[in-house]
C-alpha cells in the first residue's frame, strides 16, 4: 500500500520552489501534474472510494435487472443473468455476508501471514545492513547499476524501502564525490518505478497473486495463480529496468549542468558512521547467508521424493502444497533469517523479542487491514450480481469481434492501467477494480491470468515516481531539498518524468517480447 496523509500539505507548500521548466513539453507535463493534483485531491480516501462503489454496484444491480441484462457463459454455454442486492437474497449477501465476505478476502490472510516473517527480520534490522552492504564501497562506474539493484532487492521491505535507500542513495553518491540530488533520484526511481520488478520473492507476489485467483474462479474454480507465477518475468524485469536506469542517468542525467551546484563535498562522519556496516553485522550477514542456503536445500531434498508430500496431484512440483503455499513459506523463511541476524547482533535478546517484532509488523497494517475491509464487500457484491462476469463476457466478444492480437489488447491494458495508477496509487486496490474485469475477459480469449497479471504490474509500477498522489514522491522531494534548497515538484519530475517515459517504453516493449516469444512467465505459468 502507498497511502500518506501528509501529501496534499506538503505540495502546496513546495509549489511555489518549483522550478520553472524550460521546454513545451516539461511545461505540458506540469499542467497535467497539477490536473492530477486537484482530481486526486478531490476522490475520497481509498476507503470511502470503496463503499461509494460497493453502493453503485448495489444500484446497478437492481436497474439492469429490472431490463434483463444477461450473457451466455462460453465455457458452460449457461445464460448469466444480473442479481439485485436489493432483493431477499441481496440483503442476505450485504448484512448477513459481511463478516464472511471480510473473512474470505483472499489477500488478508496471505499478506498477514508474509508480513509476521518479514517484520522480524525488518526489525531485527537484517533488511537494513543487507541493503547497506549492497551499496557501500562499490567502484563509482557501477554505482549507479548496484544502487538500482539494491533497491530492486529492496522491494522485499515492501514501502520501507522509500525510507532507507533513498537518504542512503544521497549518501553514498555525495561519499563518490557525485550529486546527492542524482543519489536520491536513482534510488527513487528504481523503488517506485521498478516497484513490481524484484530478483526475489515479496509481499507483493503473495497479494497479487491471491486477487488474480479469486478473479479467475470466475471462470474457473479451480484456477490457481502462484506467488511464484510472474518470477522469472520479475527477475529479468528487474535486472532490465537497473539497465535502463543505469544508461539513462549515466548519459543523461549526469550531463545536467545544474548538478554543479548540488553539496558534493564528503558527508559528515557522523553520515558515514550510518552507512557502514559494522564487522558484527558482516558476520551475522555471513551466518544469514549460509542459514538461506541451508533453508532452500532442505526444501528442494524435502521435494526430491516422488512420494513427497510436498509434492502436488500426481506427483507435480507447481501445483504443490509448496507453491499454493508460498505465502507460509516466505513468511517462515524472513522469520528465521530475521531471528537468527537479530540473535547475533544483539537486536534481539529474548523470543519475545521476536514476538514483539511480530506484533509491531501487524501493527503498522492497520491501516491496510481496514482498507481491505470496504474492498472486500464491494468485490463479494460485484461478484454476486454477476456484473463482472457479463462484462467480461461481452468484452471478450467485442474484442473477439475487432480481431485484435493478443499483445495488443494487454498493451491497451498497460495504457489503461497506467492512467489510473496517477490517482489510485495503491497497488493492490487497483488491481482489486480490474482483476475481476480483465483477468476472466482475458481467459475467454486464451490470455492466461499470469499474463495479465504480468502485464498490470509493470503498468502499476512506471508511474509511481511521476505522480503527486503519492506521499513518497513528496518524501523523495523532502530528502532532495536536504542538499539542493530551492528544489520543488518541478525539479523533481524534471528528473523523474523523463526516466518513467523510458522505462515505460522499454519495459512494455520487453513485456510484448517475453509474450510473443511464448517464454514463461514463471513456474509452470
Amino acid at each position: 500500500m502507498r497511502d500518506g496523509d501528509r501529501g496534499e500539505e506538503s505540495l502546496r507548500m513546495n509549489s511555489a520552489d518549483a522550478v520553472e521548466p524550460r521546454s513545451k513539453v516539461m511545461r505540458a507535463a506540469f499542467r497535467v501534474f497539477a490536473v492530477i493534483e486537484r482530481v486526486g485531491n478531490k476522490l475520497p480516501n481509498p476507503f470511502w472510494l470503496f463503499w461509494l462503489l460497493a453502493l453503485a454496484v448495489v444500484a446497478l444491480s437492481a436497474v439492469l435487472s429490472a431490463t434483463g441484462l444477461s450473457a451466455v457463459q462460453p465455457a458452460t454455454g449457461k445464460p448469466i443473468a444480473v442479481r439485485n442486492l436489493l432483493s431477499a437474497d441481496g440483503f442476505k449477501v450485504v448484512v448477513d455476508g459481511a463478516v464472511q465476505n471480510f473473512a474470505n478476502f483472499p489477500p488478508l490472510a496471505t499478506i498477514i501471514t508474509v508480513m509476521l516473517g518479514i517484520s522480524v527480520a525488518e526489525r531485527s534490522g537484517l533488511i537494513s545492513t543487507l541493503l547497506r552492504r549492497m551499496v557501500t564501497r562499490v567502484p563509482g562506474r557501477y554505482l549507479t547499476f548496484v544502487l538500482s539493484m539494491t533497491a530492486m532487492v529492496g522491494h522485499i521491505a515492501g514501502d520501507a524501502a522509500y525510507v532507507t535507500l533513498i537518504p542512503l542513495g544521497a549518501l553514498v553518491y555525495r561519499a563518490a564525490g557525485r550529486s546527492p540530488v542524482l543519489g536520491c533520484i536513482v534510488a527513487f526511481v528504481s523503488i517506485s518505478a521498478g516497484y513490481d520488478a524484484s530478483p526475489s520473492l515479496t509481499t507483493t507476489d503473495a497479494l497479487l497473486s491471491s486477487i488474480s485467483t479469486a478473479a479467475a474462479h470466475t471462470i474457473d474454480p479451480h484456477y490457481a495463480v502462484t506467488p511464484v507465477s510472474n518470477y522469472f518475468f520479475g527477475l529479468a524485469s528487474s535486472v532490465l529496468v537497473a539497465l535502463v536506469i543505469t544508461i539513462v542517468v549515466e548519459t543523461v542525467m549526469a550531463r545536467r549542468p545544474d548538478l554543479a551546484a548540488d553539496e558534493t563535498d564528503q558527508p559528515d562522519p557522523a553520515d558515514l558512521s550510518e552507512v557502514e556496516v559494522t564487522a558484527r553485522e558482516r558476520r551475522a550477514l555471513r551466518v544469514v547467508g549460509l542459514v538461506a542456503l541451508a533453508f532452500i536445500a532442505v526444501l528442494v531434498v524435502a521435494l526430491i521424493p516422488a512420494s513427497s508430500p510436498l509434492r502436488g496431484p500426481n506427483g507435480g512440483v507447481v501445483n504443490s502444497p509448496l507453491f499454493t503455499g508460498m505465502a507460509l513459506v516466505l513468511g517462515l523463511f524472513f522469520a528465521v533469517l530475521g531471528t537468527v541476524y537479530g540473535k547475533l547482533t544483539g537486536t534481539f535478546g529474548s523470543a519475545r523479542d521476536v514476538i514483539a517484532a511480530m506484533v509491531e509488523g501487524v501493527r503498522s497494517m492497520a491501516p491496510i487491514l481496514v482498507l481491505f475491509f470496504a474492498i472486500s464487500q464491494f468485490l463479494a457484491y460485484f461478484k454476486w450480481t454477476n456484473i463482472g462476469e457479463i462484462i467480461a463476457v461481452s468484452g471478450a466478444k467485442a474484442l473477439r469481434d475487432l480481431g485484435l492480437h493478443g499483445w495488443l489488447v494487454l498493451v491497451g491494458i498497460a495504457v489503461v492501467v497506467t492512467v489510473m495508477n496517477l490517482v489510485i496509487t495503491s497497488g493492490s486496490a487497483l488491481w482489486s477494480l480490474a482483476a475481476p474485469i480483465f483477468i476472466p475477459m482475458l481467459m475467454l480469449l486464451g490470455i492466461n491470468p499470469e499474463v495479465t497479471q504480468a502485464i498490470y504490474r509493470v503498468a502499476d509500477s512506471v508511474t509511481n515516481c511521476i505522480t503527486p498522489m503519492s506521499p513518497y514522491f513528496v518524501m523523495a522531494l523532502g530528502f532532495m531539498q536536504r542538499y539542493r534548497k530551492s528544489a520543488g515538484i518541478g525539479t523533481l519530475a524534471s528528473f523523474t518524468l523523463p526516466l518513467t517515459a523510458v522505462i515505460w517504453v522499454v519495459w512494455v516493449a520487453f513485456f510484448v517480447l517475453w509474450y510473443l516469444l511464448g517464454l514463461p512467465f514463471g513456474p509452470g505459468a
